[in-house]
């Protein structure tokens, strides 16, 4: 017998509540208003690993000690390692709202359809594998697929969304990401990009309404940090216009996804935007007009979770590693609404919980810092 979902979705109700049960030791500034939401300024990433049994373990206790801890965004995509950071983020839900440990409404998942996934584990022959799942199920065709892994087509997204609701164990999924659309434009016309994306945005106000999402957004690589003469840019301006044609006033393009860190700094940086005529940042852009703004590689791959140059141990001297340094200072930017952190070791969500009692810091004591 096939389990019943889990019905609901986070609220404005249930996330105030998760906030109000960390209140006696979270700082000022952990929970972020996102729309009528209360999100945590870290989040939870689920995006490396192996596809194995071991791995699942891993990510199933790191992501209940970081709820327990504190932190109720946990994000993840289908394509991520082979679906099961989805299976586990179901089954630690299920378990932990089964023992009445959390509710529903309290916690915010997000994940991400785009790429082709694998089930399980890699096949033999993965083309084999997408021919007899989707080309002859008829959700795509092999003119649909773009650099071999991408697909942007309503026919599939719309089994995508079906496909992550049951990985998840989710009647609804709080936030759906159209997963790195520049990679479209490799291969099909800036025009045509246009339009798939006017297509999948209609699809996406039709689940909405139908109640298998509550909102969506875009999360890229490239797209918003690159230079507007970049054959990846996307004009972050000109997707909301595409949202307001498709869903109105009331359009549920709510969120963006996009890599910021000490390292690649550029969407906050670049004024590669325009928003009535001035030049300004994508997440500028994207806090003028109130989306979430959900930050990837928080610490590049852990790469920036050591040997930070001595300037910002000054910086921050109250910090106690490089990890929590480069978090902070993610977190620190004004009109980001959360750092997503990869975390299956419960050491590394420990080190990063940490941080949920200390308040954002002052970006401008940086940029003095930096100007000596």
């Amino acid at each position: 017998m096939t389990a019943m979902r889990i019905e609901g979705f986070a609220t404005a109700e249930g996330t105030a509540r998760f906030k109000q049960r960390h209140a006696a030791w979270a700082a000022e500034g952990h929970f972020r208003q996102w729309g009528d939401l209360w999100i945590s300024s870290v989040g939870v990433g689920t995006y490396l690993g192996e596809c194995d049994d071991a791995d699942d373990a891993r990510y199933a206790e790191a992501i209940a000690a970081a709820i327990h801890g504190g932190i109720n965004l946990i994000d993840t995509a289908i394509n991520y390692r082979c679906q099961r950071s989805e299976r586990v983020i179901g089954r630690v839900l299920s378990d932990l709202i089964s023992r009445g440990e959390i509710a529903r409404d309290e916690i915010v998942i997000s994940t991400k359809g785009g790429f082709l996934p694998f089930d399980g584990s890699v096949p033999d022959d993965p083309t084999a594998y997408f021919h007899s799942e989707y080309i002859q199920h008829g959700l795509l065709t092999p003119s649909d697929v773009v650099a071999g892994c991408h697909c942007m087509s309503p026919r599939y997204l719309n089994d995508q969304i079906d496909r992550s609701r049951a990985n998840l164990n989710l009647q609804t999924i709080d936030l759906y990401y159209l997963h790195n659309p520049e990679m479209q434009l490799e291969d099909v016309g800036r025009s045509d990009v246009r339009q798939r994306l006017e297509e999948i945005f209609a699809l996406f106000e039709g689940a909405v309404s139908s109640g298998t999402i509550r909102r969506y957004g875009t999360a890229t690589w490239d797209a918003y940090r690159v230079d507007p003469n970049d054959p990846s840019y996307l004009s972050l301006g000109e997707l909301i216009g595409i949202a307001h044609r498709v869903g109105g006033g009331n359009h549920h393009f709510a969120a963006i996804q996009l890599p910021y860190n000490l390292a690649m700094p550029e969407a906050a940086s670049s004024t590669n935007h325009l928003l009535d005529g001035e030049a300004i940042s994508a997440i500028a852009l994207a806090r003028a007009r109130g989306l979430g703004v959900f930050c990837s590689a928080s610490i590049l791959q852990s790469r920036l979770s050591r040997n930070l140059p001595a300037w910002l141990r000054e910086w921050l001297p109250s910090i106690q590693t490089d990890a929590q340094r480069a978090i902070q200072f993610v977190r620190s930017t004004p009109g980001v609404t959360t750092a997503l952190v990869g975390m299956k070791q419960l050491k590394h969500v420990e080190e990063n919980l940490a941080l949920a009692g200390t308040p954002p810091a002052d970006l401008s004591a940086l940029d003095q810092l930096l100007k000596q």
